[in-house]
Parts: structure tokens; C-alpha cells; sequence
């Protein structure tokens, strides 16, 4: 590998972006720890963008075959884009753009520049979908719109959420309020949701706004499906030989609260053995569930992680401090 490549991987890193006279130069395990980081890194990113591309074409489908041409709208920023586009006849790309910018600026307040870039791209790259892609109009069956255009735009939701952004930042607004007040994340949503079906209601008429009601189960239900699970937030335990750098990771990198059991391993492949161990727990949002796997897969690939549903917290690091993130 060419040293100056070389050097440029180790300091992104591992961190060491300044050298001081007196630091050693970096040994063969550390060159091959950053060296594997880096490619992990790499093939996570790719896979990130790539559930992206599916979910801004598969959402860009639910919009311009389905819901678009039949006057349809959903929940959340994305319904709000549609009620003012059928009012205003302004383009959906400029009013999708223009809804999200609020919800853009407070992710970066509180999950941080990562996920504020993912999702800068992953919108405008919906808005670009909406502009320029040429849909078939499926049908104008108004049950079959209904479904399947929420299916396709939850979905498209979902795969976005998969990699680690957003295309509707409903969400995002739900768990900074949720801080602020004892609402729970769910709660917020419903209650945003019934206040745009009602402005709809009075807009586009009851029985529109009923079928947008079932557009809006149809797409929560498949933004479910795909990002396993319906809570808003996850219990995850961890256990590894690394444990250590793995609460560091969780404490220092992520910023959430961690629980340390002492634990002795049980049954493997050479049978019964003994071994005192360190059991980690914690609890995070759903909106970071692809980032904790994969940072403690940079640390520990065969770590043994357990994730269970929790419908909400009360007190603890999760709801006292942001969701910063900071590679």
C-alpha cells in the first residue's frame, strides 16, 4: 500500500490527525486495526447509500403513480408537502425541500452532522426523483392508491431509515419534543397526524381524507416492517471479549448510558468453560440502530447482540442528552 495512503487511513482512524514529536510510529496491529476500519467503514457507507437509492426511487413511485395523481396525501412532513402542493399547485419537489429544512436543522441539534448530511442527501435526492423521474400512473382505483402508495412510500421511508436518514422528519421533531415534555414519541406523531387529517378533511373533503388515513397505516405498517420493529425504542445487550472498548464506544462516541453486568460464558464450540465476562446494556432509538451495529462491528464482529422492544423510557441519558454522533 503507499505509505502516504497509508498514513491518510491510520489518521482518519484512528484519530491522530496531528503528530507529536514524541509519538511513537504507529505498529503493525495498529496499522491493520485502521486499515480494517477504514474498509469496514467503506462497505458500511456503500450499503448505507445504497438503501437510500432504493428508498428515494421506491418513495418517489408511492408519490407520482399512486398518491400525486389522485389528490392523496399521507402523514407527517411528507403529508404536509402534499396538502400544500394540492392548495398552492407549487411543485412537490420545491415544497418538500422547503418543509424539511426545520426538520433538518433540528437533526443536527440533536442526532448531529452524519445523520444531518444522510439526510440532506437522501431529501434532495427525493425532490430530484420527484422533479426529473418519469412514473407510470398505476391506477385510479381509489382503495388500490390508497395501499399500495403508502406501501411504496413507507417502504421507501423505511429503507431510507435503514441507512441511516430520513425522507419524512415527522420523526425527528417526535423525539425532541418527547424530551421536552413526558409525550412519548408516539404519542406525537399521532398527534401531528390527526391535526394534518383534519386540515384535510376540510380541504380535500372527509372521504379523501379517510383514504389518506389508510395511505398513512399502509406506510407506518411497512416503515414497521422494515426497520423491525414498531417501538421507538430498543434495549440492546452486548456481549463480548471486547466489552470494554465497547462501553467506551457507547459512552464516549455515542454519548448514551451504558449498564455493566459481571457475567461468566457458558457452552461453545470446545465445550463447557468458564469465563468472566462483562454483560453490556443499553438503550437507544430506532434511529440509531444501524450505527450501534455498526461501530460494534468495527470493534467485534462476532459480538453476540440482543435487541428487544421497549415502548418508552423514563429519566436515564437517553432522554437528557442529544443524539450526537461524531465519526
Amino acid at each position: 500500500m503507499n505509505p502516504q495512503f497509508q498514513q491518510i487511513i491510520i489518521d482518519a482512524t484512528l484519530g491522530s490527525t496531528k503528530k507529536s514529536p514524541n509519538q511513537p510510529e504507529p505498529n503493525k496491529y495498529q496499522i491493520a486495526k485502521a486499515v480494517y476500519r477504514f474498509k469496514q467503514l467503506v462497505k458500511f457507507y456503500l450499503k448505507d447509500a445504497f438503501l437510500m437509492v432504493i428508498g428515494i426511487f421506491a418513495a418517489g413511485f408511492g408519490l407520482k403513480s399512486f398518491l400525486l395523481p389522485n389528490n392523496f396525501i399521507d402523514g407527517g412532513a411528507t403529508g404536509i408537502s402534499l396538502l400544500i402542493t394540492e392548495v398552492t399547485n407549487i411543485s412537490l419537489a420545491i415544497i418538500i425541500l422547503v418543509v424539511n429544512i426545520p426538520f433538518v436543522i433540528l437533526a443536527y441539534k440533536q442526532i448531529g452532522s452524519v445523520f444531518t448530511i444522510k439526510t440532506i442527501l437522501a431529501i434532495s435526492g427525493l425532490a430530484l426523483c420527484i422533479a426529473f423521474v418519469q412514473y407510470p400512473i398505476v391506477t385510479n382505483d381509489k382503495l388500490l392508491v390508497s395501499v399500495f402508495g403508502g406501501f411504496f412510500l413507507g417502504a421507501g421511508i423505511g429503507f431510507a431509515m435503514r441507512g441511516g436518514a430520513v425522507l419524512d422528519g415527522t420523526e425527528v421533531l417526535a423525539i425532541y419534543l418527547s424530551r421536552k415534555t413526558s409525550t412519548s414519541i408516539g404519542d406525537i406523531i399521532i398527534i401531528v397526524n390527526v391535526i394534518i387529517f383534519a386540515i384535510a378533511a376540510k380541504i380535500l373533503g372527509i372521504d379523501a381524507a379517510l383514504y389518506s388515513m389508510l395511505t398513512y397505516l399502509a406506510a407506518s405498517k411497512t416503515i414497521d416492517f422494515l426497520i423491525e420493529g414498531i417501538e421507538e425504542y430498543t434495549g440492546v445487550t452486548i456481549i463480548s471479549p471486547k466489552s470494554e472498548e465497547i462501553s467506551m464506544m457507547i459512552t464516549e462516541k455515542m454519548g448514551r448510558g451504558i449498564t455493566v453486568y459481571a457475567g461468566k460464558g457458558g457452552y461453545g464450540k470446545k465445550g463447557y468453560h468458564s469465563t468472566d465476562m462483562s454483560i453490556l446494556y443499553t438503550v437507544i432509538t430506532r434511529l440509531e440502530i444501524s450505527r450501534l451495529k455498526n461501530e460494534i462491528g468495527l470493534i467485534d464482529p462476532n459480538a453476540f447482540v440482543i435487541m428487544n422492544s421497549i415502548k418508552d423510557t423514563k429519566g436515564g441519558m437517553i432522554k437528557k442528552r442529544p443524539l450526537k454522533e461524531d465519526h
